[in-house]
């Protein structure tokens, strides 16, 4: 029975001619005094825009006579109840026919250019007898899968008698059911009697789900004898008239199903006719999807049973009839509700040819192209991810608006690229989780709609760069990415990371990168610089490649800010005997020493000294014990031995100081006969053999002493002599501290002693 059914739609639904790119329906049906809109379908083209659109019927000798055009011309048949329009924004032209007759049936074409040889597609209309009081036989009309209520009258008399409805085979009428409770077996569980009451005088035949085979003439009775009331009814099955979809290739399209609201809880499918194949099931909301649509259909249910079924990225073998329906068990099955569309896809399509796979490897990259129509440069973007377990769900990813799926901050941008009719989805740091489908979408124009496969595949990324960094606050970052030699032709840049996408920053090429053992010199490091690191700077930064206006690869690295505490840069135990830096030393000794030498406080109290001595330096007389002259006088005796011994402490550390800075300086100072000078490490043949231990990893080549605070090289007059003398050990660097600081308690103990007692040998 099945089977039948299928027959009956496929004898139909004819087979469509693709040759022509001018599409309409083959078959238009409708009653008398009704009207009917005709669609046709042209490309979407500046010539096709502007053509002259015509509908012409069909003569006995094939010629076509036109009867109303888009130039304004309307014949005599039409006036006053036809009209042309044309839509050039959607490609279509409509013909609105009203108050049809039984003479309007008959073969038409609906075209561009010239009646006689121009584009055009062939149309067949026919017109039915209208439904109601035809003799006495009351007609009847009925979609198929439908409901429909034959209402049976009867007299008073009869009201308490048998009712009963059979159908006409030929010249027997065959029982379909009666109030006895017999129903036959081709209307079981789809048919019953409805009595209202002997007051109604008039009960209800009703079948539900109708099908192909239930046209016919029904005869209704109520008793069983010669006064036996009976009435006729024609039953007409409309044939289900697919509605038009026009569609382009790589395109997109949407079928919109309406079933009712008694089966709203039942399970609905869209198929698609093939001949002798029956109807193919497409997807069903009980999880099932055909193959050859997998990522790149979606199903979206609806109120009242109502539900959509989009399709992207058609293809020629996608034309054909589909049907829409409700089945418990998701598949077509006669008697049931059904919808049909027929779907013509336009190989001359204006969608431009993209891939429709992409491969990328664990860890890289991938930018995807995704076209809009040209018109829509104002409108929202989309990227979805088609779920195959959410019956071809596909939640937002990305928008171009700034909105981004937490679960991919940092990996996720969509850039616009206003007047080039494509945007660039890029995702990056990929993992096998990522493969999968995805959708291009817009919030406008659903036909360029489109949608990808992402692939992973081995490999290593090409972009080289650390995975995260940390900076610390006011401190300089530097952050690299290194190129293979293929890249070298393209744009590299910088960027960082964002909801609304990636703001390029300025960067600088390094030269060539080692990081690619078989890469030659056009392997490339870029590197970005941030000079002082702030707690905005935190976050994603992306390196990539771009070619005008198509992105390459990219990689991302995440930035960590924070702030150091005070001392962590020395974290580790203090060492006291361990000397300070050598660039810090001499510095520091400088300052103390001119702060010493240019602080006239220092030199107060000793003028305050040399005041109480006499001219011959001697002491003055002696004051008297308790006076206050004597205790004054005490008191500046004190001060005037405390002072300078300060000083001369002062000017000792400063003095060691400043020769410890010099000796990691590498510079001995050693005597020549009645001359002091600086004498570089380089003018030995080897420096162990003196002594000189200090910095042995640095090359001799390289290292000269200082002269006055100066690098030059020293000289003296009395090379000749030197040369003619015998080298002499030179003092280690502990004997010369210990040397130098004996002589400065001897200067200092001569100091204090001249200022209680006055001058003495030493």
């Amino acid at each position: 029975m099945t089977r039948f059914f299928f027959a009956c739609l496929l004898a139909v639904f004819p087979v469509v001619s693709t040759k022509s790119p001018i599409f309409g329906p083959e078959e238009v049906s409708s009653v008398e005094g009704s009207s009917v809109s005709i669609k046709c379908y042209y490309p979407d083209s500046s010539v096709n825009r502007h053509s002259r659109k015509y509908w012409c019927r069909i003569g006995a000798k094939g010629r076509c006579t036109t009867l109303i055009s888009s130039e304004g011309f309307i014949s005599k048949d039409y006036a006053g109840r036809a009209n042309l329009t044309n839509f050039p924004e959607n490609g279509t032209f409509v013909m609105d026919i009203g108050h049809l007759t039984r003479n309007d049936s008959g073969r038409y074409k609906c075209g561009l250019g010239i009646s006689s040889r121009g584009l055009s597609f062939d149309v067949s209309l026919e017109i039915n007898r209208a439904p109601g009081q035809s003799g006495d036989v009351h007609v009847y009309t009925a979609d198929l899968g439908r409901t429909v209520t034959i209402n049976c009258p009867f007299k008073s008399q009869n009201s308490q008698k048998k009712k009963s409805v059979c159908k006409k085979i030929g010249q027997d009428c065959l029982l379909i059911i009666d109030s006895s409770g017999y129903v036959s077996p081709s209307y079981r569980n789809r048919a019953h009697l409805s009595i209202q009451g002997t007051s109604q005088l008039v009960f209800s035949f009703v079948i539900n789900r109708i099908q192909l085979t239930d046209a016919g003439i029904y005869v209704c009775q109520a008793g069983d004898d010669a006064s036996a009331d009976k009435s006729n009814a024609d039953l007409q099955v409309l044939k289900p008239e697919p509605e038009l979809i026009y569609g382009d290739l790589r395109g997109s399209v949407t079928f919109d199903c309406a079933l009712g609201q008694e089966v709203a809880d039942v399970a609905k499918f869209l198929c698609l006719l093939k001949n002798g194949e029956g109807c193919n099931v497409v997807i069903n909301t009980l999880g099932k999807k055909a193959r050859d649509f997998e990522g790149r259909i979606l199903f979206t249910p609806k109120e009242k049973g109502q539900f959509s079924v989009h399709i992207t990225g058609l293809r020629k073998e996608d034309a054909g009839y589909y049907l829409c329906g409700a089945h418990p068990s998701g598949e077509p099955q006669q008697g049931w509700p059904v919808q049909a569309w027929q779907l013509f896809v336009n190989e001359d399509t204006v969608i431009p040819p993209r891939s429709s796979v992409v491969r990328g490897v664990l860890g890289g990259s991938v930018a995807v192209s995704c076209p809009y129509s040209p018109k829509e440069t104002n409108s929202l973007k989309y990227w979805c991810r088609w779920e195959e377990s959410q019956n071809g769900r596909c939640p937002q990813l990305v928008e171009s608006d700034g909105l981004v799926d937490e679960r991919y901050e940092g990996r996720l941008a969509l850039y616009e690229e206003p007047g080039n009719g494509t945007f660039t989805v890029i995702l990056n740091q990929l993992t096998s989780r990522d493969a999968g489908f995805y959708w291009c979408l817009t919030n406008k124009d659903p036909r360029w709609r489109s949608t990808v496969e992402l692939k992973i595949v081995e490999g290593e990324p090409n972009l080289k760069l650390p995975k995260t960094v940390t900076a610390w606050v006011g401190e300089a970052l530097k952050l690299s990415c290194h190129f293979p030699c293929k890249f070298y032709a393209y744009k590299k840049y910088w960027c960082k990371w964002s909801n609304t996408g990636c703001r390029d920053l300025p960067s600088q090429q390094e030269g060539p990168s080692q990081a690619f053992v078989n890469c030659d010199q056009k392997s490339q490091i870029i590197s970005l610089n941030l000079n002082s690191v702030s707690k905005q700077d935190e976050g994603w930064y992306w390196c990539g490649v771009k070619e005008g206006l198509h992105y390459g690869e990219t990689g991302a690295v995440y930035v960590a800010v924070e702030e150091r505490v005070t001392g962590s840069r020395n974290a580790g135990p203090v060492n006291a005997d361990a000397a300070p830096p050598e660039e810090a030393i001499e510095p520091r000794a400088r300052q103390v020493e001119n702060e010493v030498l240019l602080d006239p406080s220092l030199f107060s109290e000793e003028r305050a000294v040399q005041g109480v001595e006499g001219p011959a330096g001697g002491s003055g007389a002696p004051a008297a014990p308790g006076s206050s002259a004597g205790q004054g006088g005490g008191s500046r005796v004190l001060v005037s031995t405390l002072v300078p011994l300060a000083l001369v402490l002062v000017v000792g550390a400063v003095t060691i100081g400043v020769l410890r800075a010099r000796h990691r300086k590498n510079v001995d100072r050693i005597s020549i006969r009645s001359y002091r000078t600086d004498i570089s490490m380089s003018d030995f043949e080897n420096s162990r053999d003196f002594g000189a231990y200090d910095n042995v990893g640095a090359s001799p080549d390289t290292q000269e002493t200082a002269l006055g605070g100066k690098d030059e090289f020293a000289t003296t007059t009395e090379n000749t002599v030197e040369a003619e003398e015998p080298k002499k050990a030179k003092r280690s660097s502990k004997e010369e501290a210990d040397k130098a600081f004996t002589a400065f308690l001897l200067q200092a103990n001569s100091i204090v002693a001249a200022a209680q007692d006055g001058p003495r040998e030493a």
